[in-house]
């Protein structure tokens, strides 16, 4: 029998759902792309203006640190500008905590041991209930609390478990219980076999991620091989792609990561050749261009490009819109895996380009046909009934 797994088969973990302010987390919801911004927060509009341009990213949740009373009261005006749930991410300090709740915090990130006594948290849980935020436990690997470093002597999977589980206990003697639970480690195998175990020990919605990953390139290859291995299992109802590089990259690489498993689909995927002295045209510098360009896209389209002839036929057979290089500067461009015309090299990103919005208009036409239809009842049962 063939081992054969396509991404329809991937038996996704069962969880509980929470609210991140209008965004569900958990359960059947889509799984979430997150990033982090790095403006000091106290500069309310450096900050907007970072958080929206990961919305142009597709982000679904933003974090801010909120380490100050100034920080803080700049959350309010954040939170009032911006388009996504804002997560205030909290060390240490429970009355920074309470401040977010009451700024518009959509999710307060804690770990419950760094607040203090029991009362600390109690009092955190309430403004978090009185303000309709959630939580999420934050557990790190460079962060564990001392006794249990002193248990395990370093470090690992199961600790990072119990200390998880420890500090989900101080929500639920709260009678709280919409949070989600992180445990990240910079090493790829201790995060993932960390995660594996948490996920068969609770029902709590996680948050995944590979921390400290790393710089653009080593980062975005060390967080696929991570975040793949878990999504791959099942295992993950909203991510963060931690690299040192600008928060809409992290956000175009969770996208992509998503994207390559068939789990969700955004904008436009592009597959394309390594090139090789058979090219049409420089196939490096045309995606580089394409990639920059229809940066902008929210429709799912998919695009070929191919140099040659050798593989770019068949590429095209599989997605929307196709280019192959050809000779004498001529190339070849298919629609719906059919040929349909010729471009010359110096006009085809612009045609491209053209071509792509064109589909994209189309395609967010007709979605705003079919849910203007489903608004007044007008679909066809047998929709209905598939949906």
């Amino acid at each position: 029998m063939s081992s054969y797994r396509p991404y329809q088969h991937i038996e996704r973990r069962k969880s509980r759902q929470i609210m991140v302010g209008k965004v569900p987390v958990g359960g059947d919801a889509p799984i979430t792309v997150q990033t982090m911004t790095n403006t000091p927060t106290e500069d309310a509009e450096a900050t907007i203006a970072q958080i929206r341009r990961a919305e142009l990213a597709g982000v679904d949740i933003v974090r801010v640190s909120c380490p100050t009373e100034e920080a803080t009261a700049a959350l309010a005006e954040i939170v009032r500008e911006v388009n996504v749930p804002v997560v205030a991410d909290i060390h240490f300090h429970y009355k920074r905590a309470i401040e977010a709740a009451k700024a518009g915090a959509a999710c307060l990130r804690i770990n419950p041991g760094n607040i203090g006594s029991a009362e600390r948290v109690k009092e955190v849980v309430k403004a978090a209930r009185d303000h309709g935020c959630s939580i999420r436990i934050g557990v790190n690997a460079g962060s564990l609390e001392k006794h249990l470093l002193e248990k395990y002597g370093e470090p690992n999977p199961e600790a990072l478990v119990e200390s998880a589980l420890w500090h989900a206990d101080h929500l639920l003697q709260n009678d709280f219980d919409q949070f989600k639970i992180s445990v990240k480690a910079s090493d790829v195998f201790l995060a993932v076999a960390a995660y594996t175990q948490l996920a068969e020990a609770c029902d709590h919605p996680l948050h995944i991620g590979i921390t400290e990953a790393g710089g653009k390139r080593a980062g975005t290859v060390k967080s696929s091989i991570g975040l793949g291995n878990l999504l791959w299992a099942g295992i993950g109802d909203t991510l963060r792609v931690s690299l040192s590089a600008e928060p809409e990259e992290e956000v175009h690489v969770g996208w992509d990561i998503l994207k390559s498993l068939g789990i969700r689909h955004r904008g436009v995927k592009i597959i394309s050749c390594p090139s090789c002295a058979r090219q049409g045209f420089n196939v490096i510098k045309t995606v580089e261009a394409l990639e920059e360009r229809l940066a902008h896209i929210e429709q799912p389209i998919t695009l070929s490009i191919i140099g040659c002839v050798v593989n770019g036929p068949g590429e095209a057979l599989m997605t929307d819109i196709g280019l192959t290089g050809g000779g004498s500067g001529t190339h070849m461009v298919y629609s719906a895996g059919k040929t349909s015309h010729t471009t010359k090299t110096g006009d085809m990103v612009d045609h491209i380009v053209e071509l792509v919005e064109t589909r994209a208009e189309k395609l967010a036409a007709e979605k705003a046909a079919a849910k203007a239809a489903e608004a007044v009842g007008d679909i066809p049962l047998v929709v209905q009934a598939a949906e």
